[in-house]
C-alpha cells in the first residue's frame, strides 16, 4: 500500500521584524500571527477529514513549528527531510532593497532563469519530487502532510503542470500556510488542490524572507 494523498503546507509568518532575506539563517521562528496561520492549516485539515498519518518537515525552525499544530492535531510525531529546505541563495541575511543597490552583488542576477543567486530550479524541483516519492511509496495508507517553503513549493506545482520554472517571485500562488494537495493517479502525481486556510489572516502580513 502507499499513501493516497500528499498535502504540501508552507509555513505560517515568521518574526522577521528587520525584514530579511532570511533563506536557511537559523533562529527564524514563526511570528504569533505565523503560529495562529499554523493553527488555521491544521484546522483545515481536520475540518476535511483528511486522515494524515505522517507529518515530515524541513529541518528549519519555522517548518518544525509550522508541523507542530498538525502533528497534534492527528497524534502523530514530526518527521523531518532535509530535502523540503529552503533553497540557499546569496542574498540570505541581508535586505534586498540594499543588495541590489550593491555593485557586488550584481554578478550573482546575471540569471534569473537559473537562477544564478542561489540553489538551480531544476535542482530544487528534483529534490522536492524525489521526497514526494519517498514519502508517498514509504507510507502504508492514509495521508501525509510535507510542510516546507513557498519556492519549493513552487516547484512541485510548476513540474507537475509542466510549466517554466523560472518565474517572477511575486507571482507565486502559494500564501502562507497555504496546503497544496497532490495525489498519484496510478501513473504521475497531479495536484488535485489548493487552499489558503490562513487567507483572513495573511493581511499585512511579513512574507519577505526567501527569493
Amino acid at each position: 500500500m502507499v499513501a493516497s494523498l500528499i498535502h504540501l503546507v508552507r509555513h505560517g509568518e515568521v518574526h522577521n521584524p528587520s525584514r530579511v532575506l532570511y533563506g536557511r539563517v537559523p533562529g527564524f521562528g514563526l511570528s504569533d500571527l505565523g503560529h495562529r496561520m499554523a493553527e488555521a492549516a491544521a484546522a483545515e485539515l481536520v475540518e476535511r477529514g483528511a486522515n494524515i498519518t505522517r507529518v515530515i518537515a524541513s529541518p528549519l525552525q519555522r517548518t518544525q513549528e509550522s508541523a507542530a499544530p498538525i502533528a497534534a492535531a492527528f497524534d502523530v510525531d514530526v518527521e523531518t527531510d532535509e530535502r523540503l529546505i529552503e533553497p540557499f541563495n546569496h542574498f540570505e541575511g541581508s535586505r534586498m532593497s540594499r543588495a541590489l543597490r550593491n555593485p557586488r552583488n550584481w554578478p550573482s542576477l546575471r540569471n534569473p532563469r537559473k537562477p544564478s543567486w542561489g540553489e538551480p530550479f531544476s535542482d530544487i524541483a528534483a529534490r522536492m519530487l524525489v521526497a514526494i516519492e519517498d514519502a508517498w511509496e514509504s507510507t502504508e495508507s492514509g495521508e501525509v502532510a510535507l510542510v516546507s517553503h513557498q519556492l519549493p513549493i513552487w516547484m512541485v506545482h510548476s513540474s507537475l503542470l509542466g510549466i517554466p520554472l523560472h518565474h517572477d517571485p511575486r507571482k507565486r500562488r502559494c500564501s502562507l500556510s497555504s496546503i497544496t494537495t497532490i495525489e498519484h493517479n496510478g501513473r504521475r502525481f497531479t495536484e488535485v488542490d489548493y487552499d489558503e486556510p490562513a487567507l483572513m489572516l495573511t493581511a499585512g502580513a511579513n512574507d519577505v524572507g526567501a527569493v
